[in-house]
């Protein structure tokens, strides 16, 4: 008989500050979707969305805001005009991550934990020393080689918010409408 390899599970990242390596971008042209994919040193992964099209098909501004600053934080430069998501890929942020209790849509009577991006800064790498599968995880599959995201040196994290960022995270609720 043959083996089969266990995992952990899934597990919520914990509360608390991590740097991601984006490792996935895909932009739904038509429905204005945009879903990115990160993982942190440690290998767990979170997946972030933002709707910039609402359903009248107009542009909702405040998803619109909430990605143009992820992206030009992720990206380091704050004059960006314009990216294709794409371009993000192999980048590191830093970002706090806060869990949302909500009812569940399904039993109102059960809570559901959502883990959500807070505070975000630029970085250039992970702050500690990632596991294999947080450089290895690419859009082919979600897991095939990628060694493009190991600079030649680690560089030391930025650690400050820009100070236009609210103390306890972003509240996407809000700034989605």
């Amino acid at each position: 008989m043959a083996r089969i390899p266990m995992t952990s599970g899934f597990a919520l990242i914990p509360e608390g500050t991590y740097v991601f390596r984006i490792y996935d971008a895909k932009y739904d042209e038509e429905f204005g979707k945009i879903e990115v994919k990160l993982v942190n040193a440690a290998g767990m992964t979170h997946t972030e969305r933002f709707s910039i099209k609402d359903k009248n098909d107009e542009m909702n501004e405040k998803a619109l805001n909430a990605f143009s600053y992820f992206a030009k934080t992720a990206m380091g430069d704050f004059s960006l005009e314009d990216i294709d998501p794409e371009e993000l890929i192999d980048h590191f942020i830093c970002a706090e991550v806060v869990h949302t209790k909500l009812p569940s849509n399904k039993d109102p009577n059960k809570m559901v934990t959502f883990a959500n991006l807070g505070d975000k800064s630029p970085a250039e790498y992970f702050d500690t020393e990632p596991v294999a599968r947080a450089l290895s995880l690419s859009r082919e599959n979600g897991g095939a080689k990628n060694t493009a995201a190991a600079p030649k040196t680690a560089a030391p994290v930025q650690q400050t918010a820009p100070a236009a960022q609210p103390k306890k995270g972003l509240d996407l609720d809000a700034l989605l409408g």
